[in-house]
């Protein structure tokens, strides 16, 4: 009974434990599928937050892919930019995107690159794209075709064509080594994490040390010694991407004219042709002509004209190198529609046959039925029933001319969108050359290639997802950059204050409002000028009171509204030494409440004429110099009694008042020196003038109106005592004989000063006159005779008497004595004017 009691009890022991076991086990397994999902979830989408934490990693990453290339080679990481940039890209939020289904690439996802743009693309998208494009490659073909040629497929972004067989099946990582990698958050996503080892491009004959990667393996780092491309200088070490090198020496190879050399400095490649001139001579040896070096075959424009062997003919060719050949007339010649063969001397014409020429024309169908001719046949103008290219009408026509409808085409072209509208259309319809013009995927740019059966290209531009101050930059597919989260940014906010402080607080980049302000204010205060000591207020919160109205008792209170306005500084504390109305006394007040104050006392200062002082009590006067009353203080009302200038009979008209009384200002009325005008003139300018001062204050400025004994008036102005004998006035004075006149001062004539005598002009004109007097009787006595002569001559004269023309002394005789007689008379009356 004890034995059967211990092995129950036993056998409960073992099946607790296998239960208690198979528990464990259940939880474990859950446990490790809840921690993988959970690092799957963490580490599958590209779009996870980019902590200080996360970036720290990601740069042990990238200095882990790039160890093997900077430590062993010692590489320039200069080269590493553009592989550097595909790799960050693989971190960066939303930068991995697949261009066909426009959606973010996953770490745990199936990808492929491409080998010439390295754009990544889901597994399925891309093995869908190919066969879509090879279908459409091939739908136009016919049956006969179809199967026969390996048509390509282009890569969606850079259109890199492959072949059908390369078509991707398999999900290998970037260095393709290792089929489906692993998923590895201490590595670059889809990558294996072993060495790349791929060839170089161009291939150098080493492989990419790096880690497997993205994008294309930078140069190759390796050390080797080569010389120029001359061969001239001493091997040097280099690296093997950019190996090649020039001494910068000439080259000194021969060059293809085989006469000179190469004087370019060291390069690669062939060398230049040669270019220097000299005479060549052509192919037939005729002319010859400066030409480069490089070239020196060439044909004149002259004919051969050598006899050929025939003696008869000459070569027709144009400048040829070789023999001339036979005579193209000699041997055997058919006539010329092709059907008999003579044998003639080549100085004789092959006749023709006179047979029908019997030609196919050009139509095809048709032959010619003229006789054998030289030249080309006609063209066909039998008429047949033709047929138009689209089958559809018949019209009888000539033959050489096309038959071409009106009727238009409207199958729909390959495109499946548009119809054909040619007109007689045969059946084989052109492609569509119209623009597609369908929006892309990317919903902002149209599809920019021709007119097209199925879905489109995706959209090729790539837009830049920028932060706010954009410095920090992902590049994606255009279409994502509404889905894809802006990067975030190490670098400091750039966005100007919205206070009054010229900076913010120092903090990062960010989208949204910057934090408030926590510097002090330390604004200018208007009334005082010191400086605020609180806190920056010029965005403060303030809750915003009596802007609505309730409905009713039954509406509920809303939350309370709070605005962002500018609060005005506080009150001043600072003690401030302030003085009394009066400046009589000085107390310590606060900044804000700073204002003088009366002391009662009496205000004591100087009244404004200084004579008396202000008996007001202690109140604000308006800043004067010191100790002198202002215009708040009382007003002298005392008449002046000071003493007035000698010479004035006036008292002051001015109430007291400081200082010398003014000028008297009374009018006095007076006469003037010449007794004619009565004058106004201010007292103080006549008793505070001088003897020169009055005259000139008692003359009336006008001419003086007494005459002067030479019977002139007096030329000064209104003057006192005696006129000056000094007439300035001009007078007329004559010579004798009146002919010399001139202008002389009165003075000057009278005082006898002066005198004019006759010239010898005069004198002459005298002689002159005297021999005229004796002349004038004899003319006189002439003249009395002519008129006597004309008085005895008959007034009827017969018509056919001869004119005499007069002589030239009975043409002018009558101006002559004219001219006599006035220059007499000119002379008795000057004689008789001296006799006066």
């Amino acid at each position: 009974m004890v034995k059967d009691n211990f092995k129950l009890k036993i056998s409960l022991f073992f099946s607790t434990e296998l239960i208690s076991q198979r528990k464990f086990e259940e939880i474990k397994k859950a446990n490790q599928a809840a921690a993988k999902k959970l690092i799957e979830d963490h580490f599958s989408s590209s779009e996870e937050e980019g902590d200080e934490d996360t970036e720290g990693k990601q740069g042990k990453i990238v200095d882990k892919t790039f160890i093997t290339y900077t430590s062993q080679i010692d590489g320039d990481m200069h080269e590493l930019e553009r592989t550097r940039q595909y790799i960050n890209e693989a971190f960066q939020s939303g930068a991995m995107t697949c261009l066909i289904c426009i959606a973010s690439v996953k770490r745990n996802q199936a990808v492929w690159s491409c080998s010439g743009c390295f754009c990544i693309f889901h597994m399925p998208c891309i093995q869908k794209w190919a066969k879509d494009s090879l279908f459409l490659v091939s739908s136009p073909l016919t049956d006969d075709d179809f199967g026969k040629r390996d048509y390509p497929w282009p890569c969606p972004k850079c259109r890199f064509e492959y072949k059908r067989s390369e078509t991707p099946t398999r999900y290998y990582c970037y260095c393709g080594k290792v089929e489906d990698p692993p998923l590895d958050p201490w590595l670059v996503p889809h990558s294996c994490g072993q060495v790349c080892e791929r060839e170089f491009k161009p291939p150098c004959g080493h492989k990419c040390l790096l880690l497997c990667h993205p994008g294309p393996c930078p140069p190759c780092p390796k050390t080797v010694t080569i010389t120029c491309y001359c061969k001239k200088a001493k091997p040097v070490s280099r690296r093997c991407s950019t190996k090649e090198w020039s001494c910068q020496q000439p080259c000194g190879r021969k060059l293809s004219c085989g006469q000179h050399n190469c004087e370019d400095p060291c390069h690669a490649g062939n060398c230049k042709p040669c270019p220097r001139i000299s005479k060549q001579k052509c192919v037939c040896g005729k002319r010859v002509a400066e030409r480069l070096c490089a070239s020196p075959v060439w044909h004149c424009d002259q004919v051969c004209g050598k006899i050929l062997p025939c003696g008869h003919h000459t070569c027709e060719q144009v400048c040829h190198p070789l023999a001339c050949g036979e005579c193209p007339r000699s041997g055997k010649r058919f006539c010329p529609c092709q059907k008999s063969k003579f044998f003639l001397p080549c100085t004789e014409d092959v006749p023709t046959c006179g047979d029908s020429c019997d030609k196919v024309l050009e139509c095809g169908i048709h032959r010619c039925s003229q006789r054998c001719h030289r030249g080309p046949c006609e063209i066909c103008r039998q008429e047949v029933e033709k047929h138009c290219r689209c089958g559809k009408h018949t019209k009888r026509m000539p033959c050489h001319k096309p038959y071409l409808c009106e009727t238009k085409c409207i199958k729909m072209r390959d495109c499946q969108r548009h119809q054909c509208k040619r007109k007689c259309c045969p059946g084989n319809c052109p492609p569509c050359d119209l623009p597609c013009a369908r929006a892309l995927g990317c919903r902002n740019h149209k599809c920019p290639s021709i007119c097209h059966r199925g879905s489109c290209y995706p959209c090729p531009e790539i837009i830049d997802v920028k932060c706010k101050c954009g410095n920090t930059k992902v590049t994606v597919p255009c279409g994502r950059e509404r889905t894809t989260k802006p990067p975030r940014c190490k670098e400091l906010c750039r966005q100007p204050s919205t206070c009054h402080h010229p900076n913010r607080e120092k903090h990062r980049c960010h989208f949204g409002p910057c934090p408030p302000c926590h510097q002090s204010c330390q604004k200018v205060l208007e009334k005082c000028g010191h400086l605020c000591p609180a806190p920056c207020h010029d965005q403060a919160l303030v809750k915003q009171t009596g802007t609505h109205q309730p409905a009713g008792p039954w509406e509920q209170i809303s939350e309370p509204v709070y605005i962002q306005t500018a609060l005005p500084c506080p009150p001043c504390q600072v003690p401030i030494p302030t003085e009394c109305l009066g400046k009589h006394e000085v107390s310590p007040l606060p900044c804000h409440a700073v204002g003088p104050y009366s002391c009662k006392r009496f205000c004591g200062r100087s009244l404004a004429c200084q004579n008396h002082t202000c008996m007001k009590e202690c109140h604000k006067v308006t800043k004067v110099s010191d100790r002198k009353a202002g215009r708040e203080c009382l007003q002298c009302e005392e008449a002046c009694r000071k003493p007035r200038p000698p010479g004035c009979p006036h008292p002051c008209i001015l109430p007291c008042h400081p200082g010398k009384c003014p000028p008297c200002v009374q009018m006095l009325r007076i006469k003037c020196h010449c007794k004619l005008i009565s004058l106004y003139v201010e007292c103080r300018q006549l008793s505070t003038a001088d003897v020169d001062g009055k005259n000139r204050l008692t003359s009336c400025k006008n001419q003086c109106p007494k005459e002067l004994p030479c019977g002139h008036r007096c030329k000064e102005l209104c003057h006192p005592g005696k006129c000056p004998f000094n007439c300035n006035q001009k007078v007329k004075l004559r010579c004798p004989c009146k002919r010399i006149k001139k202008e002389l001062q009165c003075s000057k004539v009278r005082e006898g000063r002066v005198s004019l005598e006759c010239d010898t002009t005069c004198k002459e004109m005298k002689r002159k006159a005297s021999e005229v007097i004796v002349i004038l009787p004899a003319l006189a006595e002439l003249e009395a005779f002519e008129n006597r002569l004309k008085g005895r001559r008959k007034k009827n004269r017969k018509k056919d008497e001869v004119e005499i023309e007069p002589s030239a002394w009975q043409k002018y005789k009558k101006v002559f004595l004219s001219l006599v007689c006035t220059l007499v008379v000119m002379f008795a009356w000057y004689l008789a004017y001296d006799v006066y």
